[in-house]
Parts: C-alpha cells; structure tokens; sequence
C-alpha cells in the first residue's frame, strides 16, 4: 500500500517519491509488487479516475537504495523530462555511508563499467575495454561516525551500479553492499545509499526545480548523519 507521506512534490505533470529501501520501482521477474502500480492504485482512487491512471518512471533507483524517484504524470511531461535525462540536464546528488574514508576527502572519479547480467554486477577498469561505458561522478566527505563516513556524490553519468562500484573500486564500500565487498549486511537488507536530491527545468513552467529527500527515518546512523551535516551548515 502506497505511503502519501512519501510524496515530496506533486503537480499537474509531475509526481516526486521518497522510495524506501527495499521497494521496486518498476515491476521485475520477482513478481513484487513495484512502486510503479502501487502509485498508479492510490492515484486511480485518490483522483476518482474512471480509466487507467498514466504514470511515466523518469528514472530508476536499486531496489535496496531508498530516495528520490521522479515519474511524470503526462505523457507531454515524459517525452519532455527523458529528453533532459538524455541531454544530462537532470542534477542528481547521493548520499553513501562508507566504511572506509578515501584517500582525499573530495574528488572525481573516472572508470569503465561492464555490466555482467549474469552476476548482475558491473565490473570496473582503469581504461576502455571491450563492452565497457565511461562512468563519472565527484564525491566529497561530508560528515564521519565512528565507523563511516558520509560521502556527497554527484553522479555525472548514469551507469549499473555506477555509484556502487566505483566506490568499492577505491576502497571504500557502502554499508550494507555485500555485492560490493561490504564487511556485513544491514539488517533490513538495505544498502547505505539515498538519492538526496534532485534538480531539474520543469517540463511545462519552465522553472527550475530541485527537491531533497529525507534520509530514512527507521535508522539511527542515517539521522545522525543528516543531523551532523545540518549543524555543520548552521
């Protein structure tokens, strides 16, 4: 059942989630239910609509990461919005608790992706090899526990597990991905990732737009972390 707390930003053309870990966006081979119906259930009743709700996913987040999701309300608004995600109009910042700290505390990383279907995994190189996608992002620490460390990521290119395997490439998983050579899981299956925030041209106003998500609220390391970067911005 579709949380309407979740909702950050709704208008005519556009609809903007907090994903929580573990949801699917778009429906899988698993047979769960995905994000996608569960919105276009609660619109269809919520809105009194006769017929079948449209909603267009704008992009897609892992299933264990939680964040912002945006999908677009028309199909004017789609068309319109994935040409932006195709011209990299759309600003897209992470958040990832790391169990180690890089080398340098900000900097950008540039690799060569190979997606592997059959370990659904994406394998990553210094330099161009067969197959393989360029894959950019920057990063900076922003805050530090005990044992991790919150790094700022924005994420320059769009690639599987980009953010994820980069990472792990330079020593410094993300809580929770044993994919990635995480020490332990986290206990709700979850991977220490969140799509903090989005910016973007409205499809129709033309203004721009930029939405930020929680972390989530069931974890205490997360909320000290978003409590640590806020006083330091005080």
């Amino acid at each position: 059942m579709f949380d309407p707390q979740a909702i950050l930003y709704e208008d005519n053309h556009l609809l903007i989630v907090n994903k929580q870990a573990g949801q699917l966006v778009q429906p899988d081979p698993s047979g769960d239910t995905a994000l996608e119906e569960e919105i276009k259930a609660y619109l269809k009743v919520r809105d009194q609509k006769p017929g079948n709700v449209f909603l267009g996913v704008v992009h897609r987040i892992d299933r264990p990461v939680s964040g912002v999701v945006l999908f677009a309300k028309t199909g004017k608004a789609l068309v319109r919005m994935n040409e932006e995600v195709k011209n990299r109009e759309i600003k897209k910042i992470y958040w990832a608790l790391t169990e180690n700290r890089p080398l340098q505390d900000e900097g950008k990383l540039i690799h060569f992706l190979v997606r592997d279907g059959k370990t659904n995994r994406s394998r990553v190189y210094d330099r161009p090899t067969e197959m393989s996608k360029e894959a950019r992002l920057r990063y900076r620490v922003l805050t530090q526990s005990t044992h991790y460390y919150l790094l700022e990521v924005d994420l320059e290119t769009g690639r599987h597990h980009q953010i994820r395997a980069q990472l792990s490439k330079i020593g410094c998983p993300i809580r929770g991905d044993l994919k990635y050579g995480a020490r332990r899981s986290n206990r709700d299956g979850s991977i220490s990732l969140h799509a903090r925030s989005i910016e973007f041209i409205h499809p129709v106003r033309k203004e721009r737009i930029c939405i930020t998500a929680p972390v989530p609220a069931n974890d205490s390391l997360w909320q000290f972390a978003e409590q640590a970067v806020s006083q330091s911005c005080q």
